[in-house]
């Protein structure tokens, strides 16, 4: 393996190795009891929540994203959790405010813990990793570009919880393939 991937792979295992586990088992209860969950995030961020709104489908979980027309009204009981890696994102502070205000429980995994997102949500989880606002100078911490480190660290993120969530749900491997789509 080249040094360039094992200098990706060692800096995303740091960055994973800081997040705490506690708070992840928090955010997959929440998550699971939960009678509706939306999920969003913008750019690449939006890319790895779609991915997991995939995998919570696959789990039986009533999963939305938001700004897809099938995403429905969030309310009391329903969670909104939402990626603002920087933490200033307009967009996600606007959406996180309509999710109070409708009841909704707000969970805000980011980069940031001091930024507007964290400051507004009900819980923050922590992923702390370099993203567009500390991609340059001496902030700058990955060798990957820009938020890579940080959309990086939400996919293994994710894909953990994904397994937490199944134990949490008791969903088997067979009912979670049987919610695939054959539709491709």
């Amino acid at each position: 393996m080249s040094s360039l991937f094992r200098t990706a792979l060692d800096e995303l295992g740091l960055v994973l190795d800081r997040v705490d586990e506690a708070r992840v088992d928090e955010v997959c209860r929440l998550l699971a009891k939960a009678k509706r969950v939306g999920i969003h995030g913008l750019g690449r961020e939006g890319l790895q929540m779609r991915g997991l709104a995939m995998r919570m489908f696959h789990l039986g979980m009533p999963v939305g994203v938001v700004g897809d027309m099938t995403m429905p009204p969030l309310g009391e009981g329903d969670v909104f959790f939402v990626s603002s890696g920087p933490g200033e994102t307009t967009t996600v502070l606007t959406l996180i405010g309509v999710a109070e205000e409708a009841g909704a429980t707000v969970i805000v995994v980011t980069a940031e813990p001091d930024g507007s997102a964290a400051k507004l949500a009900d819980v923050t989880l922590l992923v702390p990793a370099q993203t567009m606002a500390s991609d340059q100078g001496t902030a700058k911490t990955s060798v990957l570009p820009m938020g890579s480190a940080f959309e990086g660290a939400l996919f293994v993120l994710f894909e953990v919880m994904v397994l937490k969530l199944k134990a949490l749900l008791v969903a088997s491997p067979e009912e979670m393939r049987a919610r695939h789509t054959n539709m491709e």
